[in-house]
């Protein structure tokens, strides 16, 4: 087989040239040349500029279209391409390209180097340990009680406070313990654990005279939503869900407002004296959406608003419509089948079952010789964290035998 391709100008594959080349071929590939033509002008090549080394003309030939796009647009409105019937004949194809005059009279076929890419230079990486803001874990101990709070490994400060008080006003007998599970920031639980107490306390003095149950839950009632009141007059952002117990002449008062919870050893039997405050609640619902509220589904939780996955709780002044400070209170007389109490942010729960927080922690926390509460806060959290948490988990332990 034997072909010539003639090719003139310059194109966007080939080298910049106003000349045409011929390219050849006989017999097989392996004959293939290169002759430059420099008879050909600039200008439009004519069929007579097609060339073949064919000793007979085919009765085939084939006129492309003109003008076209892609590779059609370089070859010539008279582009010929004879073929001989014995299969031995050749081509000839004349190809056009415009090229400003004075170029380069290289018959070397070669692409145009692409335009340098330029890449910034990366900043390194620091996989170093950033230290974070306020403390990253945080315990207390004594004979009657013990609190570990860790920070989350996504938090950037931790935002759980507590607060412990079994000397308050009105004798030995008589003690506050909290979690408070701030978001939004430390402000509102800061503030709630530095003041609930005492207020709680002073309704407690103020109401002696009153009997009875009621006696407790007003004032407890009474201090939550006095330490909500003070907190939202000082227009400060976030807000913060409780669980408290105060413990006074024999009675357990456990109160919530938000998703922090208190569960009862009662002879090895879990049992929770408070219920979660959460939009998915059905009469949280309810009392949201008759207040003109409205709840949406978001990261994986229902949501007042969209954004706050609790219901009540100390602050929050801008949803401060629907999210109440009214705690949920519950009293009970302190039995000798009750043996300890865990007051726990969501931290924990979200991980852990109230039963199952039971049996962990009930051998260090009954058993003679092998009594160690900080360890049982400690080892609670450590099954929070190691189940996936990376939110703040607090726990509290109270030996309520202690209280009878």
């Amino acid at each position: 087989m034997a072909c010539s391709v003639a090719v003139a100008g310059a194109s966007p594959v080939f080298s910049p040239s106003h000349r045409k080349i011929s390219l050849t071929c006989k017999a097989s590939p392996e004959g293939l040349t290169l002759s430059p033509d420099i008879h050909a002008p600039g200008g439009l090549p004519s069929a007579a500029a097609v060339s073949s080394s064919c000793s007979s003309s085919s009765p085939y030939r084939l006129r492309l279209p003109p003008g076209g796009s892609g590779l059609r647009g370089f070859f010539s409105r008279e582009a010929l391409v004879p073929v001989d019937s014995s299969g031995e004949g050749c081509a000839a194809v004349a190809l056009e390209a415009s090229s400003p005059a004075g170029a380069g009279t290289s018959a070397v076929l070669k692409r145009k180097r692409p335009a340098r890419i330029h890449i910034p230079a990366m900043q390194p990486l620091d996989f170093a340990s950033r230290p974070s803001r306020g403390d990253e874990e945080v315990e207390q101990e004594s004979s009657r009680f013990s609190v570990f709070c860790k920070r989350g490994r996504k938090r950037k400060e931790m935002e759980d406070r507590h607060k412990a008080s079994s000397d308050g006003q009105g004798g030995s007998q008589m003690a506050f313990f909290g979690i408070f599970d701030g978001h939004g920031g430390t402000t509102a639980a800061e503030f709630a654990a530095n003041n609930m107490d005492k207020h709680i306390m002073g309704e407690m003095a103020a109401g002696r005279e009153t009997n009875g149950c009621h006696r407790y839950e007003d004032a407890v009632r009474a201090g939550y939503l006095k330490t909500d009141m003070e907190f939202l007059e000082k227009k400060a952002p976030g807000g913060v869900s409780c669980v408290t117990a105060l413990i006074t002449d024999g009675d357990l008062i456990v109160s919530n407002a938000g998703d922090c919870r208190a569960v009862m050893s009662s002879a090895g039997a879990a049992e929770a004296l408070t219920s979660d405050h959460r939009p998915s609640r059905k009469d949280e619902r309810d009392r949201i959406e008759s207040l003109g509220g409205y709840l949406d589904y978001r990261r994986g939780l229902l949501r007042l608003h969209g954004s706050l996955a609790v219901s009540r709780g100390i602050g929050d002044g801008h949803l401060k419509q629907w999210v109440t400070a009214e705690p949920e209170t519950r009293v009970l007389r302190i039995q000798p089948e009750f043996e300890f109490l865990i007051l726990a942010s969501d931290g924990l729960w979200d991980k852990v079952s109230n039963q199952e927080a039971v049996d962990t922690i009930r051998p260090l926390c009954v058993q003679s010789g092998k009594q160690s509460l900080l360890s049982a806060c400690k080892k609670l959290v450590d099954l929070s964290v190691g189940r996936g948490s990376v939110d703040d988990v607090s726990v509290m332990i109270v030996l309520l035998r202690d209280f009878l």
